[in-house]
């Protein structure tokens, strides 16, 4: 195993009530980990933690030997871990090529402002007519992306994380919403990301889960009830009662 970003006990309470509870999981280079549970099993306050929306009440982020606990979020991006979110958040009003381009530039660290450099704005176009070719949406890029269809528009939200150079990628409930062509399309296309870099996803279509994961964890009232792979995660009978009641 050769675990790059690892969380140590880690637990967030809300008043009284324990959302994460003592997690320990480790997350390798490359491949596709699915973390799933029942409603207000702690998934997205999870993901929230690691990703800096929120703070750990305890316990610890390690990302390649450093710990990493309760940093902002822009300053986890620059490390290279990013994410997507529940609802879609783009730019409506710009184009497909402006939403990405965008996120690179201001990853790149260059300026936004118009009279950039003629050689980075150049470097810049380049890296995000390679993002939008690897995701399919070459074709679309002088589209507004309030025109473009709802599961066009959560693949353009992974272009803009992908601009970020993520080495691991959050992203939660990405076909929420989504016809099942739609679905059967971006997990394609996350499925083929993971062989590249880490890919963490949330998500409640186990269909999609149970096909494209290459490891599983489920969550109930905060804490792992089971790991493993898809189909012994599908066997599982802790899983099958926390999902469905004791008298299954």
């Amino acid at each position: 195993m050769n675990a790059f970003l690892c969380t140590d006990n880690l637990c967030r309470h809300f008043g009284g009530v324990m959302a994460t509870n003592r997690l320990c999981i480790e997350f390798e280079k490359t491949g596709l980990r699915s973390i799933i549970g029942p409603n207000g099993a702690g998934k997205t306050t999870f993901i929230n933690i690691i990703t800096g929306r929120i703070p750990a009440s305890s316990g610890k982020v390690h990302f390649q030997g450093a710990e990493i606990t309760n940093k902002p979020t822009h300053e986890l991006v620059k490390l290279g871990i990013c994410r997507t979110f529940q609802i879609t958040s783009i730019f409506n009003n710009l184009t497909v090529f402006e939403n990405v381009r965008i996120a690179k530039q201001a990853n790149s660290g260059g300026s936004l402002r118009i009279f950039s450099t003629k050689k980075s704005l150049k470097k810049v176009a380049c890296d995000t007519w390679v993002i939008l070719e690897r995701l399919g949406l070459k074709d679309l890029a002088g589209l507004p992306a309030k025109n473009m269809s709802y599961g066009d528009q959560r693949i353009l939200e992974v272009a803009i994380a992908l601009a970020g150079d993520p080495e691991i990628l959050f992203l939660d409930e990405p076909t929420a919403g989504m016809s099942p062509a739609e679905t059967k399309h971006i997990s394609d296309l996350i499925k083929g990301l993971s062989k590249e870099i880490s890919i963490v996803l949330v998500e409640h279509d186990m269909d999609m889960v149970m096909r494209i994961s290459d490891k599983i964890t489920v969550l109930h009232y905060g804490s792992i009830i089971a790991e493993g792979a898809p189909e012994e995660i599908r066997t599982n009978q802790l899983v099958r009662e926390a999902y469905l009641g004791k008298d299954t």
